[in-house]
């Protein structure tokens, strides 16, 4: 105890100096140990996960584009009246129609309300027998083009006919036979026909046309028929098919096809 009592400074300045040679010796850890955890926490940031985008949402910007791409269509002459009113039609009974669409009268309002179609038809009428062999009698009635009406055509096996047609084949009886085979000269198409079972096809057709406006009609016209007086202009019929009527204005040769809707 006296020796703590004399000497206690120096042991307690041993005491400090061990502790500071302690310290230094572990201060290059602690150096190393705070670098590496200031690194730790630099990388962490810096190389922290990117989270993606989400993708953008550019259909608002692709309507627009649209919308931008498509021109204005601005129709001043029929549905906006601002600048273009309603014009106004004297009719042959002195009422007045508002023309609205343009085609309340004129050919615009030509209705077709029939379409007929015109045929050719084969008949075998009866078989003549001689020496010669066997000559069949034909009826041909034509109801379309030039050569209208009946006419009887006598012809043999294999024997062109100027009526259009030519008999190719003779089944049964050449006196009396079950069928007749013709080729027809325009087409090449064949045709069968019997006793009582007549061949035909149609050549043409025929229309009934009405104009409202005025009410007037035209009933059974042909190819080439003349439809006059309709809002003070004629027209020549140019064709017609089964399901719409050709007219071309004499004035200026403008051709109009009117649609033919039949009913159910």
């Amino acid at each position: 105890m006296d020796f703590l009592k004399k000497h206690y400074e120096k042991v307690l300045l041993g005491v400090v100096l061990l502790g500071l040679a302690v310290a230094a010796a572990l201060l290059p850890w602690m150096i190393s140990s705070e670098r590496d955890s200031e690194h730790a926490k630099s990388e962490e940031i810096i190389n922290r996960p990117i989270k993606a985008l989400e993708s953008l949402n550019l259909s608002n910007v692709a309507n627009l584009i649209q919308r931008a791409s498509t021109p204005m269509s601005l129709d001043f002459s029929t549905s906006n009246k601002l600048f273009n009113s309603f014009p106004w039609q004297k009719m042959p009974d002195g009422t007045l129609k508002k023309i609205m669409h343009g085609n309340e009268i004129g050919i615009g309002a030509m209705v077709v309300t029939k379409i007929t179609p015109l045929y050719t038809t084969f008949t075998l009428d009866s078989v003549m027998t001689n020496d010669s062999g066997a000559r069949y009698i034909i009826v041909v009635a034509r109801e379309a083009g030039s050569r209208l009406g009946k006419k009887t055509a006598p012809a043999s096996l294999n024997e062109k006919n100027k009526e259009g047609f030519t008999i190719r084949e003779v089944k049964g009886s050449p006196d009396n036979p079950t069928e007749l085979t013709l080729e027809l000269t325009d087409t090449g198409e064949r045709a069968s026909l019997g006793n009582g079972k007549p061949f035909r096809r149609a050549d043409g057709y025929m229309a009934d046309l009405k104009y409202p406006p005025e009410n007037k009609s035209w009933n059974n016209q042909r190819v080439n028929a003349q439809i006059r007086g309709v809002a003070g202009e004629d027209y020549n019929i140019v064709a017609i098919a089964t399901n719409e009527v050709v007219l071309s204005a004499k004035s200026n040769y403008k051709k109009t096809s009117i649609p033919f809707n039949p009913g159910p």
